[in-house]
């Protein structure tokens, strides 16, 4: 297939339809899938990130694992093959598992983003029919409106009042106007006025557009590299970095330690360096990245079964930190379901011909779909109404300044006049007209008519009406219509909605706020509509701010409101990111559920974005979190979920450093005074493989009611803290382990080693069920999956001295009876304490947990 030129927005769109070999009915489904072979999906290369390879080569960036392999270098160039083989195989099994586990991290996560597969109105075979974006090929027509993602770069063949909004590739804020047309071929970017561009996302009217590029070929694709920067990162992301920056510290501090007192006694150079390297391991949480993206991904995946799709797993951290959700309260605190109540007069009496106009306008309305129309629909055909015997002249589509939509119509046969139905907001359409319906003649609308409408429209609101204004006129024909003849109207009537609460949604309410999280109402809506909703769901509707107010504010005066504000009424897009920006000003996590249009750009700034599955292309893809219903209660499951895989992964992190730190610390300590060295560096490697393999049943552990009432924030001060304490208790008996083996039972070295062995490796496995939670040990069931293989590992641990080919490799001997029961005793005496040490350590960080964290993070524009 010929392929098109680069300057097509040069191009006549009849030459260029002939260069693609196409025309205005579209491709045939054979040529479609013929050109998909051939010019490959319309997808930007993603697919290597969960690729194997790259999966298993990401394994090996550890800086730890490195170290490991240049440990198993080093022997084997001097031909210790015995350490290089336990080295090497060491190496291998914690990259394999970690592979394993984020090989089916990145499945899982493969898995729910095709369940959000973006699909796009195009002509196939002379019809319009719904096609996924990554089956469109060069040649393809696609039909946009309001709320689409642009699927693919191309040239507008018609369009209606298409604003799209280009900031992805220019940075431009405000939407670009695209119509038809031939421009110069030199024309930049940001001027091309009659093209549209993947990534970028159309913000009212419709078009329909001849697809000349995907994927790669993209202008979003050529400069993918650059825009195609890392998100912006998330508090738990900077922990980690912050934490694993103190590890790196300690580890060299104690390696320098490690081999200047080593050197000082003589010892061997070779076997100094290996044991202060897998010293240095054994300190680290080495399979902190396996358990992160399995923790997540199985996070993932049950919330999933909830109805709650995760587009990005770190969204399921920030999930779980939010502690003010901010929402619409169409579909989320009412029942989504509008039905129309009435259709009055400007009088307030029942008037068939506005229950008319309203179904017309509602039946040729080709924009964005949403359920007052679908209402006005439903009403009308059940009325015995249809558009038979009228044909639609132009349609001037809805957008969020004017907030009202027109439709102009003619009767079939009549090319002497058209009419034009208006309807909208009470305030906009009010504006537009300038006389009123009446039993005669239309009269003026003087100040007193605005007042008294003014007046019946609050009335409406108080009871929980939601109210569109209708207005009409008769004109001339003319060749094409727009905003500026939306005026001199006469105002026809008044449709009277009704969506009530859903049922139990103040139970739900409450339960949130159980939870420590603060429900605000951000709306377009009236004031008066909002109100209503909020109090009759258990909200304060007099802690009101209107966008009228919000405009007036500057960002400090905002900042002081936001916080104690409940309502927010008749507020733009641009208004609703403001409100977004000061909470999060204030310290707050903030989520916004949202799934239209104007919910876009707070969705975006909000540190966890979320939406329902049947929402606009460009709210959705702007959310980090999608729920399949849009319910609170399951918003309410998501939160509790989100918390759950928080707290188990940071159960791993404090656990594992701090048991892990103890023994190490220890290690470093007591080697200058013994004869030998502790453990051999294969022991150290060997007690750090086994140790961790029941952390990764941690993913599945259950967690306390306590730490799911409140939302969890990482604090690196406060692990170090738990890092410090719970390991020098551990010192603190590795110190009375060492002063029996020596004093008591006067053990050499083999043996020595052997009971450090199995003392270290068992109280790092005890410690696991201890820790895990913030209650007694024996108040708070572990998960089976932990608990088994927990015990399973004990086994293997008791076990191993006594395996003579198993034992013999890693330089391991018999326990006698009397000391393997010191032993036991020992590590009964560690579990103990530290249970004791633990009613001391929580309360001090319960009383920091309802401290106001700092705010969390920024997303840029």
């Amino acid at each position: 297939m010929m392929a098109p030129q680069d300057s097509y927005w040069s191009c006549d769109a009849a030459a260029l339809l002939s260069t693609l070999r196409s025309d205005h009915k579209g491709l045939s489904s054979v040529d479609a899938a013929r050109r998909l072979q051939a010019e490959g999906p319309n997808t930007l290369d993603e697919a290597a990130d969960g690729g194997v390879a790259r999966l298993a080569l990401r394994q090996f960036k550890s800086p730890l694992v490195l170290i490991l392999v240049f440990g198993c270098a080093v022997s084997a160039g001097l031909r210790d093959w015995l350490n290089a083989a336990i080295i090497l195989v060491v190496v291998l099994g914690s990259c394999g598992l970690g592979l394993q586990q984020e090989y089916r991290a990145s499945q899982a996560v493969s898995q729910l983003r095709k369940r959000l597969a973006l699909t796009i109105k195009a002509l196939r075979d002379g019809a319009v029919q719904t096609v996924p974006t990554s089956a469109l090929v060069p040649g393809d027509i696609v039909l946009l409106s309001a709320g689409n993602l642009v699927p693919a770069d191309g040239l507008v063949l018609d369009s209606r009042d298409f604003l799209v909004s280009e900031a992805s590739l220019t940075g431009e804020s405000f939407p670009v106007e695209k119509a038809p047309g031939v421009l110069a071929a030199d024309t930049p970017l940001a001027r091309r006025t009659n093209v549209v561009y993947l990534g970028t996302s159309v913000r009212s009217g419709t078009a329909t557009v001849l697809v000349v590029h995907t994927g790669e070929r993209t202008a979003f694709g050529a400069v993918a590299q650059r825009l195609r920067v890392a998100p912006p990162e998330t508090e738990f992301a900077r922990g980690i970095q912050q934490f694993g920056a103190l590890l790196l510290r300690v580890m060299v501090v104690m390696v320098l330690f490690v081999l200047i007192v080593n050197q000082a006694l003589g010892r061997p150079w070779i076997e100094s360096m290996l044991f202060a390297v897998a010293l240095a391991v054994g300190l680290s949480p080495e399979l902190l990245p396996a358990i992160v993206s399995v923790t997540l991904s199985a996070g993932a995946r049950r919330m999933a079964a909830q109805g709650v799709i995760v587009r990005h797993l770190e969204a399921i951290e920030n999930l779980g930190s939010m502690d003010v959700l901010c929402t619409d309260k169409t579909g989320t605190l009412t029942r989504g379901v509008m039905t129309l109540e009435a259709a009055t007069g400007p009088d307030g009496s029942p008037a068939p011909d506005v229950l008319r106009l309203g179904y017309l306008n509602a039946a040729f309305e080709t924009g964005i779909d949403n359920p007052l129309d679908a209402a006005l629909v439903t009403a009308g055909t059940a009325a015995g109404l249809s558009t038979a015997g009228l044909r639609k002249i132009q349609e001037i589509p809805y957008d969020f300044m004017r907030k009202r939509l027109t439709i102009v119509m003619a009767n079939d046969g009549d090319e002497t006049s058209h009419r034009i139905v208006t309807k909208g907001a009470f305030a906009s359409v009010l504006d537009c007209c300038t006389h009123v319906a009446g039993a005669g003649a239309p009269r003026p609308l003087d100040d007193g008519q605005r007042a008294r409408l003014q007046a019946w429209f609050r009335e409406q609101g108080d009871r929980g009406w939601r109210v569109l204004a209708l207005a009409t006129r008769e004109v001339g024909p003319r060749a094409r219509y727009d905003r500026d003849d939306e005026t001199g109207m006469c105002l026809a009537g008044f449709l009277l909605f009704l969506d009530p609460p859903k049922a139990g949604v103040r139970q739900t309410l409450g339960k949130l706020a159980a939870r420590g999280i603060a429900i605000k109402i951000v709306t377009g809506d009236n004031r008066h509509v909002a109100a209503h909703v909020a109090e009759s769901v258990g909200l304060d509707g007099a802690t009101m701010l209107t966008g009228e107010q919000i405009a007036a504010m500057n960002q400090e005066a905002l900042w002081h409101h936001a916080e104690r504000t409940t309502l927010f009424v008749e507020v733009d897009p641009q208004q609703k990111e403001r409100i977004v920006r000061a909470l999060q000003h204030g310290g707050r996590a903030v989520g916004y559920l949202g799934d239209g249009i104007n919910d876009a750009p707070a969705l975006h700034a909000a540190d966890v974005g979320i939406s329902v599955d049947d929402a606009v292309d460009v709210a959705r893809d702007s959310a980090d979190v999608v729920l399949l219903r849009p319910d609170l209660a399951v918003l309410g499951q998501g939160v509790e979920e989100g918390r759950r895989t928080f707290a188990n992964t940071l159960k791993y992190i404090g656990i594992t450093t701090s048991a892990n730190f103890g023994n190490m610390i220890s290690m470093a300590v007591v080697a200058p005074v013994l004869p030998f060295l502790p453990l051999a560096a294969k022991q150290i490697l060997l007690n750090n493989f086994l140790s961790d393999i029941p952390s990764l049943a941690i993913s599945s552990d259950r967690v306390d009611a306590d730490q799911l009432a409140a939302a969890q924030h990482w604090d690196v001060h406060d692990l170090r803290r738990y890092m410090l304490v719970f390991g020098l208790t551990s010192s603190l008996f590795d110190l009375l382990t060492f002063w029996l083996l020596l004093k008591v039972f006067r053990a050499p070295e083999a043996l020595f080693q052997t009971a450090w062995f199995v003392v270290s490796l068992l109280t790092e496995l005890a410690i696991v069920l201890v820790l895990r939670t913030r209650r007694p040990a024996w108040q708070s069931r572990p998960g089976t999956l932990l608990w088994v293989s927990t015990a399973l590992v004990a086994g293997v641990a008791l076990a191993w001295p006594f395996i003579p080919p198993l034992a013999a490799v890693f330089g391991l001997v018999p326990l006698p009876p009397a000391m393997l029961a010191s032993v036991l005793l020992v590590v009964a005496a560690y579990v103990a304490a530290t249970e004791l040490v633990k009613r001391r350590f929580r309360p001090a960080r319960r009383r920091r947990a309802g401290h106001r964290r700092t705010p969390r993070r920024v997303r840029a524009d």
